[in-house]
């Protein structure tokens, strides 16, 4: 079970602007704040946007993403329009993934330093 996960930045106060507006449409605040960075979270802590704890430059990991879970397809398509709107690079338009039957609806992001997100909702239609 994921209790949460972070992403890197090198700019601090860009990146917390950015998820600020980003996670907004998701009921989301900042549920904790440091030096390093921000947690934001629903109720308690889930996604960190941090600076790396070992002072050298935060990078992509190649093939890392997190996935955070929308209430609804509606939000998906929100949090994904305004991550566009905000400077975000578009990884995958909002839709259905897979079986249709699973009821997997997802778009895909990158953030200001180029972490990939994922935004999904699992419901039947």
């Amino acid at each position: 079970m994921l209790g949460y996960a972070t992403v890197g930045t090198n700019e601090i106060e860009k990146a917390t602007r950015f998820y600020d507006e980003v996670l907004t449409a998701m009921n989301a605040r900042r549920v904790l704040e440091f030096a390093r960075g921000v947690y934001y979270g629903t109720r308690g802590m889930g996604l960190g946007v941090l600076t790396p704890f070992d002072g050298q430059r935060a990078t992509v990991g190649n093939g890392s993403m997190v996935a955070l879970q929308a209430p609804d397809r509606t939000t998906v398509d929100t949090v994904h329009a305004t991550a566009i709107r905000l400077g975000g690079t578009d990884e995958g338009a909002p839709g259905l993934r897979g079986d249709p039957s699973m009821g997997f609806y997802g778009a895909y992001f990158r953030d200001l330093d180029g972490n990939k997100l994922c935004i999904f909702n699992i419901s039947p239609r």
